[in-house]
Order: structure tokens, then sequence, then C-alpha cells
């Protein structure tokens, strides 16, 4: 498991694109048979991917945490972006069809992660925080999560808008999940811009068609900084920072946040002609 620390907009005023890649991007995120994680000095969030092909991958603690078990002191959320799969946690089975979410809260002990098939194995994204409470495990699917189509195509962010884990969906202690799928001809993400510095949030673009790329924007509004983005591959955003992006095809990507509240509205705009 990676350890990424954070960064005060001073530093990220001054540093070149390889600096920023080191920082902010996860460029990997699934290995076969493996569990990848990066932990994030940002709310101590734990991110990474998960890839069973030919067997079953079991999440295990790691020596950092100090835990008997992985979510002895964590929840975590988990959507899968690949082929049809599932989640056993302590026993109880959770089948994840491609953009189902799979919530398991404080205090489960056993998960293993398992695809249907070798040919087109699940790719599960986790994003995990610490939790001070014990809530259900839940799993949602894409038509659980009441989809809300937002934008339109004349300002090229027509896009649909799927919350699972928040307020008025799955609860949880204090993490926020969901996803966010452009219309085709669609390339602009979370447009306009905002940040929220009750909060930070990670990033997984999935969906990105082969040769395409994501143009991440990120940094303060006045003073913002950019990262080409492939598919499979995440972005920290810390909380003074926007976090926009434009595709040059129409792509997905998963958003998830942990912080001091779970109102998906707590956004601060920010206007366009502000930003520089």
């Amino acid at each position: 498991m990676q350890s990424r620390y954070e960064s005060s907009p001073r530093e990220v005023e001054r540093m070149n694109t390889k600096e920023l890649r080191e920082n902010f991007l996860v460029e990997q995120l699934f290995w076969d048979d493996s569990v990848e994680l990066v932990y994030t000095h940002y709310e101590r969030l734990i991110l990474g991917g998960v890839k069973p092909v030919k067997t079953q991958v079991t999440l295990q603690t790691y020596d950092d945490l100090k835990s008997e078990y992985f979510l002895e002191r964590r929840e975590i959320g988990i959507i899968n972006v690949g082929g049809p799969g599932s989640v056993k946690a302590d026993g109880q089975d959770f089948a994840a069809e491609k953009l189902s979410c799979v919530y398991l809260g404080k205090g489960t002990k056993e998960v293993i992660f398992s695809s249907d098939s070798a040919e087109n194995p699940a790719l599960f994204f986790v994003l995990s925080s610490p939790a001070h409470k014990e809530y259900p495990n839940r799993v949602f699917t894409k038509e659980d999560a009441s989809p809300v189509t937002l934008g339109s195509p004349e300002t090229s962010n027509h896009r649909t808008i799927y919350k699972y884990i928040h307020k008025d969906g799955i609860d949880s202690c204090q993490l926020v999940m969901g996803l966010t799928v452009l219309k085709s001809g669609s390339i602009w993400n979370t447009m306009p811009p905002h940040v929220h510095d009750r909060r930070s949030e990670v990033y997984c673009y999935f969906d990105v068609p082969e040769n395409q790329g994501v143009m991440h924007f990120m940094g303060k509004p006045d003073e913002t900084r950019h990262m080409w983005i492939q598919n499979h591959q995440a972005i920290i955003s810390p909380p003074w920072s926007i976090h926009s992006g434009a595709g040059s095809a129409n792509y997905s990507f998963i958003w998830g946040m942990g912080g001091e509240n779970k109102d998906f509205t707590d956004m601060d705009f920010v206007n366009l002609n502000e930003l520089r």
C-alpha cells in the first residue's frame, strides 16, 4: 500500500507535470488477482482497485493501519466497472454487476472479491474512510441509485449522475460515493466547477475509449493545473481544489468523498469567468 501526503496550494503552484502526477495521479489501479491500494492523508482515505481473474482475492489488513483486520476502524465503498462479480462479506454474498455499488461497514472482518468469468473479470474500485459507527452492509444497482440527468448537449456536459452512498441512499459514517456517465457527444464533467473545503474527493475515470483521454483540471480557481488521464486511472483531489475534466470522447467516472459532512449539494461553485 503506497502512501501519499498532503500538498498545500503554495506547493502545487510550483509543481511541474511530473510532480503533479506523482502527488495526485494513481496510474495503475488494476493488476490480475491483486489488491492495489493508496493511502492518502487527505481525510485518511484509501483508494484502489481489485481485479480477481483466476482466483478469489481477499482484502487483508496492512501493518500501517495497526488494525486486526482492514475494516476494524473503517468503512468501504466498492463499485464494479468491469464484468459481473461478487463481494463476500463475513459469509454474505453481494452480487455486483457493472455499475453496482457494495457498501461494507465498520466491523466487517472478512472481505473476498471474485469474478463470474475469467474472460470478463470484475474490476472493483474501492474507497475507504475512517468510521466511528457501524452501518449495515448493502448493495445498490444503478437503478437503485435514483439517476438524475443534468447539463445539456449545447454546453457539452449532458450527463447522468448515480448517487449510491449519501444521506438519502446507502447510509454511512462519512463516506459519500457515486458515479457520472457522460452522454455521447458530451465531454465536460462537473462544469461549472466547484470546490468544497469541507471534503476531499477522489475521481476514478473508466470507460474512456481506446486511444482517447481526459484532461483533468485541478488547483485553486485562480491558479489551475491540468493532467492527462487514461482509462482506469484515479485522481486525488484536495478540498481547496477544483475537480473538472474534458475528454476527447465521452467517458464515465466514479466520485467519492470523505470529510465533515455527507451533503451531496455542499458545493461552492466557481464562476467560469473567475478561472485562471
